[in-house]
């Protein structure tokens, strides 16, 4: 979800649930070591839980980069060794790392050492020509011992060798039944699948077989699937936040974030998906895409691109 799910983003996805623990973008480490640290990890408070989601191989570098995130208080640090895109193949880390399982123990020993935070890590079931049963089970036997709390697994191969990293997310096709057995073999160690999902029916199956679901693109173009994540899967009484209660902290968020800076497109990017289903949606999406976008534009773009909404109609779960 590189350039996906920013400060922005996050923020607003925490409006819909406030149990789902939410992931930062992908930053690799040689940023954080050399770079501007407080643009890439500043969050706001209210989006815990929030994990944050590095990328890197040196050992060494990541360890840096993970005192710098626990100055941030992150509540998670995932390293991931799933992403196939060409950034993280021309740097040596991502989705190329499974085929070195023993490097990756090394990284993940040097940002324990350094570290209370729990490390986990995000991974595919294989990579190019990888037995998916003998190289995935080697893989974990090689990243557990390190002291990781969890497995995310990507239900895909990812195919660094002919594929492009679009295709990577829909032309290997997916195996569910792998990370259930993976499950299986690792027994009461936390496994979460990940891939393809598009609804909490799916999440509830996929429950059935592991210790947790994640959502990507399901969530990001369909954000309001999270508003009742709370009560469908976590089992939470409270009614879900509405149209109307979306409308006013986001509004509130952008008079308070416009000031720092930022420009109202940034934040309204992350919006769109938020009235599929409705009457009205396409003149929102319009508003929010076009009218954003100008000079000076303000929060009362928000207010207008909403007032579009037949909210009579209900909301729309996938």
């Amino acid at each position: 979800m590189m350039d996906w799910t920013d400060r922005h983003c996050r923020y607003l996805h925490r409006q819909l649930t406030s149990r789902a623990l939410l992931f930062t973008e992908m930053v690799t480490s040689a940023a954080l070591v050399h770079g501007d640290a407080e643009r890439l990890l500043g969050y706001n408070d209210s989006e815990h839980p929030v994990a944050v989601q590095l990328g890197g191989s040196d050992p060494i570098e990541l360890a840096q980069a993970v005192r710098i995130c626990d100055r941030f208080g992150y509540d998670e640090i995932n390293l991931n060794v799933g992403c196939p895109s060409d950034r993280v193949q021309s740097g040596q880390f991502g989705a190329c790392l499974m085929g070195v399982p023993g490097l990756v123990a090394q990284c993940l020993v040097a940002m324990a050492d350094v570290t209370d935070t729990p490390i986990t890590v995000k991974c595919r079931i294989g990579i190019d020509d990888q037995d998916i049963e003998a190289d995935l089970d080697r893989f974990a036997d090689a990243v557990l011992p390190t002291g990781i709390e969890a497995l995310y697994v990507h239900a895909r191969k990812a195919w660094l060798k002919g594929l492009s990293p679009k295709e990577n997310r829909d032309i290997p096709p997916l195996n569910y039944d792998r990370v259930y057995r993976l499950k299986q073999r690792l027994g009461d160690f936390p496994v979460m699948i990940n891939g393809g999902i598009k609804s909490l029916d799916e999440c509830e199956t996929h429950l059935r077989h592991t210790d947790g679901v994640m959502l990507g693109r399901a969530a990001y173009h369909d954000p309001m699937i999270l508003g009742v994540t709370d009560a469908k899967i976590f089992g939470e009484k409270r009614a879900p936040a509405t149209l109307d209660d979306i409308e006013t902290a986001m509004t509130a968020y952008a008079e308070i974030d416009l000031g720092k800076g930022t420009r109202l497109n940034q934040i309204t990017r992350h919006m769109l998906g938020l009235a599929n289903g409705l009457p009205g949606a396409r003149r929102f999406r319009q508003i929010l895409s076009v009218e954003a976008c100008k000079p000076g534009a303000g929060p009362e773009v928000i207010a207008a691109a909403f007032a579009q909404i037949d909210r009579s109609a209900g909301v729309r779960v996938a």
